[in-house]
């Protein structure tokens, strides 16, 4: 599944650019590779352990 997250976070991240390199971007398409990129880095992020643990103190 990760695997498959991170493929998506850089197909959106290509797309994206390629669609700001033209003459008239679709914002569309703009605000769905945002929405992919975002919604991927949430779960890849959500697998992370976090810094402050209780169990330390």
């Amino acid at each position: 599944m990760k695997k498959i997250l991170i493929v998506l976070v850089i197909i959106a991240i290509i797309l994206g650019l390629y669609e700001q390199t033209k003459e008239k971007p679709n914002v569309i398409v703009e605000a769905i590779c945002i929405v992919v990129f975002m919604i991927a880095m949430m779960r890849l992020s959500s697998k992370t352990p976090s810094k402050n643990n209780d169990d330390d103190v």
